[in-house]
Order: C-alpha cells, then structure tokens, then sequence
C-alpha cells in the first residue's frame, strides 16, 4: 500500500473518464455534464448487469443504451473496445457484460474479432453463453469470427471436469450443440474423444466413456450407477479423493447424496473447495455441525493470501458472507479476508470519504442479489476510511447528512454494518454536493472520495469549488455526470472491486492516468 498524506494536494493531471463539455440535467435534475463516448461505454461497462433493471432505467433501456455504445464505439474506436473486452472479464469479472461487449462489436463490425471472443471466454459454459446470446440478437446464422472464436475458446475450455460441472441437461444451449455450430479442432485425442462422448451424451444420453481417456468421466458414470441407499456408505468408505476422481464437486454431490448435505458430506468436501465457495457456505458449515478441525481446515483457507488471491474475490462479497455467517469465529476470520481483497486501496491520510444513502442506491445490483449499491459503497467506503489511517472522516448523505462516528476498535466489517444499520437516518434524496460542502474542512483533508450512483439533485446549485480533488466511484454507470470528469482535480472511477483505485494512485503519484487495459 502506498501512502498519501501530502498537505493540500491539487492534482493537475489527467485520467481517461472524461466529459465533453455538453451540459445536460442528471435523473435527479441537477446540473449534469455528458461524458464522452468511451468513458460512457467504460462507466456503463463496469458496474453492468445484463437484463437487469436500474433505479433509472429499464432492463430494456439499459440493455438498447449498451449495445448502441458499443456500436458507436467500435466505430470510432474499435481498439478501445478489443482491449475493453477482456478486461471487463478477466479484471472486473463481469460475465454477461463482457459477453454481449465481445458479441457486438464483431456484430459492428470490428476488426480482429475471432481474438475478442476467445479472449472473454474463460468458463467452460461461457462459448454457449456467447452462442445463446448471438441467437437471441441475431438468429442462427453466426459471423465466421464469432464462430471462429468460441471454437477456440471451446478448444481451450472444454475437458472432463468442465463437462461434468456444466453440460446439464437443463440448459437450452449444450457443449454437443457449441460443437455442431462451431466445429472446434481438438487439441489431442483425449479430447477429440471428450467431443465424442458430448455429441452421444446430447443426442443419446447413452454415453460410454472409456477408463483409459477419460477417466473422470467413467468414474462419474459409475457413481451415478451406485443405488441411492448405498451412497452415504459408499461416500464414508472411499472419502474425499475418489470423489475428486470423479469431478465430483460439492454442488454434484449435495444432488448425488439422498437428502442433501450433512457434516460428513462438507467434510469430505471441504479440502476440493475454493475460498469463493467456502466463505458461501460457512452458514451450512454451522448449521450441520462440522467438526473443529474441518473449522480449523476452513479457517485457514478463507484467511490464506495465495488462496484468497485464487479466487479473486470482490470487498461486498466478503460482506455478503459477513452478514449471513452465524459465528463469531467466521466473521473475525473475514475481516483478515476482507483485508486480503483489498490490496490496491491505497493508506489515505487526510481524506473525506462520503457515501450515497439516497432511495435510488437501496436497489439491489441485481434481481438475483440481496446486495444493495448502498452496501457495496459502505464496503468501498470503510475499507477506504480503515485504510490505516486515523485522519479519514467519514459521512453519509441523502436529503441531510451526518458524519458517522466509528466506535473505537472496531474492525473494518463492523464500520460497514455500522454504516448499513443508518440507512433511513439522513433520508433518501441525493444532495451529496451539499455533504462535501459541509463537512470538507482544507486544514484536515486533502481530497473527497464519494462513493454513487452520481445522480445529484443539488450539483450546479452548491459551490465545492473550494475543495481541490474529488473521485467519484461510481457504482451505475447512468450518463449524466454530476461533475466534469478527466482533469483539474475532478476524476470518475467505476466498478466494485479494489482495482477501482488504480487510477487513484497514478494520479496521486504524480502522472497521468491512462486506461488500465
């Protein structure tokens, strides 16, 4: 981490989100200004959640907005998109987002388009996501670099335990069918026959695998084999490595095992699981009663740098695990988690960190989630203000505001729920140009971190000329900008991971910034 705690900095330089210079009205009808098309696309790109609904936009809305950027983009820049595309995936970890950005802009006409769809494919289901979405926009018929490029990433991506976790039977687009459409050259015999036994296992569902080329793939077939009776018996005699054998994982075997999960089943399973699945299921942990030392064995786990960097975890999904583990034990041992995750946040001294409470943030991110913006910009936030330093105030706003006041020790997990539990106390309009305002004080900060959906009733109606620095994050991704962007001490950051600050600390460092792809 690096440490800033320079006296009254002013920032000259410049970042990549820029405005245009255009003024029009934010959704609360404050001031706004337009950004450029690339920090549009970029913005929207980063905190996007395909077929799902916003405060201020439809799902259909929001869907049309992307795909046209993404159009406009390509035309004017194609290179911005190409290198957006798998940053967007392997950086920010957005699935469907970068699917449909790769799909359009071969669909746009972008050149070198075979790479771009190769290049988001990083999941053994993602080349049918990529067909079932070009199906679903532009029929059957595929562009050859479409085609071209799920081949690849089929090639790449498709091998027993990939076949195992995610050819079910209940999906629209299968493996078999990726490989009829696309016709992906095997890599090697093992799996030209891997491709053969999709094809029969999709047509058939009669598949034969030999034990000698696909050994995992027989040793599932012969557990599926064993009578529902005998398979707790069958599981306690043979333990945790012939599962791993058969590419048993734990969701397969919660539907393998008659009546679900108890202690012995995670038990045997615990030792296969990533830190993403473990920190999901502490709840069940706890509910069946596994022993101390499979607690012992998580603990580790979830706590262990390499491990925690493996899975590549976001700040508000350590939160989400926070808040649904029942023991004390978990929720100390997330807070080192929660630490791990956050490795790019810089140290901030002298630092007024300002969180957006208003009705429009309560949304949840998506229809699936229970997280609201609210809590992903609580978690960013105290992070931001736990960040080792005792000089970073912190308030929240909505139609007031009000500081919050840290209780003395208390771990960077508590400071979010404490934040959480006073949604409601500043009500739910969004004059955060008012919070900055009134509680930026020159002799003991240096710059403003605000944490929105940017969509202010009162910018344009409050001077914060005075205040020399200030990074929104946005967490929406909606067009109106409630300040101009790109220079001169005001800066847009976007998405809800660590690799947000990036540009924080180029800046502060004493350089331009440029896109971090």
């Amino acid at each position: 981490m690096s440490k800033f705690s320079h006296k009254y900095i002013r920032i000259r330089h410049t970042a990549p989100v820029t405005t245009s210079g255009g003024r029009t009205l934010t959704h609360e009808r404050g001031i706004g200004y337009e950004p450029d098309l690339e920090s549009e696309l970029f913005l929207m790109a980063a905190t996007y959640m395909a077929t799902e609904p916003t405060f201020y936009e439809t799902a259909e809305a929001r869907e049309d907005r992307f795909v046209e950027l993404v159009h406009r983009v390509t035309a004017t820049n194609p290179e911005f998109v190409a290198r957006l595309a798998p940053y967007l995936r392997k950086e920010l970890k957005i699935r469907s987002a970068s699917i449909m950005l790769a799909a359009e802009y071969v669909a746009a006409g972008g050149e070198g388009g075979r790479a771009v769809i190769n290049s988001v494919l990083q999941r053994g289901d993602e080349p049918a996501e990529m067909v079932g979405y070009w199906h679903s926009r532009y029929g059957r018929s595929m562009k050859m670099a479409v085609k071209r490029g799920v081949a690849d990433g089929a090639t790449r991506l498709y091998n027993e335990r990939s076949a195992l976790r995610y050819d079910g039977l209940g999906r629209g687009i299968r493996m078999a069918d990726v490989i009829e459409l696309t016709h992906p050259k095997p890599r090697d015999a093992t799996q030209s026959a891997l491709f053969g036994w999709l094809l029969d296992h999709r047509h058939h569902n009669d598949a034969v695998a030999d034990p000698h080329v696909l050994p995992m793939l027989a040793a599932a077939k012969s557990k599926a084999s064993i009578p529902v009776e005998e398979r707790r018996e069958v599981l306690r005699s043979e333990g945790s490595g012939a599962l791993a054998k058969a590419g048993t994982s734990w969701e397969r075997l919660a539907g393998w095992l008659p009546g679900g999960m108890d202690a012995e089943a995670w038990e045997s399973v615990i030792p296969t699981m990533g830190a993403m699945a473990l920190i999901r299921n502490l709840r069940n942990f706890d509910e069946q009663g596994v022993s101390r030392a499979a607690v012992e064995a998580v603990l580790a786990r979830i706590t262990d740098a390499d491990e925690v960097a493996k899975a590549r975890l976001f700040p508000y999904q350590v939160w989400a695990a926070y808040k649904a583990a029942p023991s004390d034990y978990w929720k100390r041992a997330l807070g080192t988690t929660l630490d791990l995750t956050t490795e790019n946040v810089p140290a901030l001294d002298r630092t007024l960190v300002v969180i957006d409470m208003s009705g429009s943030m309560q949304a949840p991110v998506s229809a699936r989630s229970r997280m609201s913006r609210v809590e992903v910009g609580a978690v960013m936030a105290a992070v931001t203000a736990a960040s080792r330093s005792a000089q970073a105030d912190t308030v929240i706003f909505g139609q007031s505001n009000k500081a919050v006041r840290f209780r003395k020790g208390s771990s960077t997990l508590a400071r979010v729920d404490q934040i959480v539990k006073m949604l409601g106390h500043v009500g739910h309009a969004t004059n955060g140009h008012t919070a900055i305002r009134d509680h930026f004080v020159p002799r003991k900060h240096d710059r403003v971190i605000m944490f929105t959906d940017d969509q202010m009733a009162d910018a344009g109606r409050v001077d914060i000329g005075h205040v020399p620095v200030i990074y929104t994050v946005d967490l929406a991704g909606y067009r109106p900008r409630s300040t101009p962007a790109g220079q001169r001490g005001r800066y847009t950051l976007a998405g809800f991971s660590d690799a947000t600050f990036s540009l924080m600390q180029t800046l502060e460092a004493g350089s331009n910034a440029n896109w971090p792809f």
